[in-house]
């Protein structure tokens, strides 16, 4: 991982995929939210069912700015950007949230059905983890369907504990102990 700017609000960082594409990370702007509702509109259903539990086709503006205006402390999100002609297009966005008095942070997930698979949502996930870390939250959760066997792999690789939601059958909690010496 190499980072590009250390600025806590604008970090930035390219890194290779699996495959050897090289895609920009860098932390979400006020200004992404055009950019966040194409992601989100160009999504397939079952993607976005597992990003909000719940369907979303296109989403507000109430949920675009809750989504792009983050504090960079208790709310962090990182996109991921290639180049798409003159434009740039968001392939993918990891991110957590935390009341500010919050010691565990909630985290999620999502890239583009045609991403999948090239190690995206680890590189996200991980720059995730550490500004977590970096930010003084002791744990980390995501509420997931308990279907979507991409986060549940996810997860494990990344050292989450899973367990079985008490108030939803139909979903799991993933749980990442941020204290923990990492591998």
């Amino acid at each position: 991982m190499k980072a590009i700017s250390s600025a806590h609000e604008d970090v930035k960082w390219k890194e290779k995929l699996r495959d050897g594409t090289t895609v920009l990370i860098r932390s979400i702007r006020d200004s992404d939210m055009e950019l966040e509702r194409r992601f989100i509109e160009q999504l397939s259903p079952q993607s976005r069912r597992y990003r909000f539990l719940g369907s979303v086709k296109s989403p507000d503006a109430k949920l675009l700015k809750q989504l792009t205006h983050v504090d960079h402390v208790n709310e962090v999100a990182f996109v991921a950007l290639i180049a798409d002609g003159a434009v740039e297009r968001e392939i993918g966005v990891s991110r957590y949230s935390a009341q500010s008095d919050g010691v565990p942070c909630e985290c999620a997930v999502a890239v583009s059905d045609e991403w999948h698979g090239h190690g995206l949502a680890t590189l996200l996930m991980q720059h995730l983890i550490d500004a977590a870390r970096q930010n003084g939250f002791s744990s980390m959760y995501s509420l997931d369907a308990v279907d979507n066997l991409a986060m549940r792999d996810l997860a494990e690789h990344l050292g989450f504990e899973r367990s079985q939601d008490p108030d939803d059958a139909t979903q799991v909690l993933h749980t990442l102990d941020l204290n923990a010496p990492t591998a």
